[in-house]
């Protein structure tokens, strides 16, 4: 592992008030990170926060693309510089960067191609979101089980640690909605790509608003939903 080239890509929206601390964090924690920043269309100041902190690379996106555009635009990032593995670290400050060892294991170990961090898989004392979102990451759930025979815990979990394979595959097809991570199961899957799960810790947002209030939280499941089945209709990518 040692050897490996690992790419820890943060896409990120108006983090203002925790991106420092963030970064802080993954410096203090995993040892030489090399860390990409991708900043979404920011109205704010995350950017020149982001920019105080040492060894980081930054993105500025010109225009909000929303978390699908920003992550692959990190994957096309790792895959022009061969990276060997990716990790998704979300900027709101709910990841855990001592979680990161325990997502790289099954990759080190080519037992994977994608590794999610479930908050789910056993009884840790983080935080789990509220009541409504765990009813819809539940129809999610087994949604995605439907679909690809799989039972993916928490398939919304934007903690995701991918190796050069599905870093490449990522690049050229990383879903484009808003909120990319259940159709990315879909994908995966579909196109071949192994995908398990690791126990971690979530934690509350450090700061800002979520992107999905309760009031659209119908509105997110119908679309989530419409995508996931839509992505499994499709041809496989590499065929």
């Amino acid at each position: 592992m040692n050897n490996m080239c690992i790419r820890i890509i943060i896409p990120c929206f108006n983090e203002e008030g925790c991106i420092q601390n963030i970064l802080n964090e993954l410096h203090t924690r995993v040892p030489t990170p090399n860390i990409l920043v991708i900043d979404d269309g920011s109205t704010d100041h995350t950017a020149s926060k982001a920019t105080e902190c040492r060894d980081i690379t930054l993105i500025r996106l010109p225009v909000n693309l929303g978390v699908g555009g920003a992550v692959q635009t990190g994957f096309m990032y790792a895959r022009d510089h061969d990276d060997d593995i990716a990790v998704k670290f979300d900027g709101d400050g709910q990841h855990d960067p001592n979680s990161i060892s325990t997502l790289l294991q099954p990759l080190v170990n080519d037992q994977a191609d994608i590794v999610i961090g479930s908050r789910f898989l056993r009884e840790y004392p983080g935080y789990k979101s509220t009541l409504l979102r765990r009813i819809g990451i539940k129809v999610l759930q087994f949604i995605a089980w439907f679909l690809t025979g799989q039972k993916i815990t928490d398939p919304t979990s934007g903690l995701r640690a991918y190796n050069s394979k599905a870093i490449k595959f990522m690049a050229d097809h990383y879903p484009s909605f808003d909120y990319p991570e259940p159709e990315e199961i879909i994908l995966a899957s579909k196109n071949g790509l192994r995908i398990t799960e690791v126990p971690v810790l979530m934690r509350e947002r450090q700061s800002g608003v979520s992107t999905i209030s309760s009031a659209i939280s119908v509105y997110y499941m119908l679309k989530v939903t419409l995508a996931m089945l839509f992505i499994s209709l499709r041809d496989p990518e590499n065929k």
